[in-house]
């Protein structure tokens, strides 16, 4: 049983940045395989991106590529997302997820637990 809560999200200007953060509790964080999602209002929600459980291995979408980093701090139980150079098609409610897999993952269904969700809204 792992709940996770995130926090961070907010209103930023177009081009400003945003340090989103996911903590952990209830199970081992160290196990698990950490993604971050997000959700515009009538879309899927898509991949944004995910970090292996040692925090050495990382991917992320195209559409975020080069603006956003996703780390984690094991001893903290917090998985992070740093977003630079926010765009307006970046507002959405943002997810972390846990996968305790052994491979990354970039679509919903193998991660075991999701926050609440924390909003980003980027104007223009």
């Amino acid at each position: 049983q792992v709940q996770l809560v995130e926090s961070g999200g907010g209103l930023v200007q177009a081009g400003g940045s945003l340090r989103l953060s996911c903590a952990a509790s209830g199970g081992t964080f160290s196990s698990y395989s950490m993604g971050w999602f997000r959700q515009a209002p009538g879309k899927e929600r898509e991949f944004v991106a995910a970090i292996s459980k040692s925090g050495r291995g990382t991917y992320y979408a195209d559409s975020v590529k080069g603006r956003f980093t996703i780390s984690r701090d094991n001893a903290k139980n917090t998985a992070y997302l740093q977003m630079n150079s926010l765009k307006p098609e970046d507002t959405a409610v943002y997810y972390c997820a846990a996968d305790n897999g052994i491979v990354l993952s970039t679509i919903t269904s193998p991660y075991d637990y999701w926050g609440q969700g924390t909003q980003v809204t980027v104007s223009s």
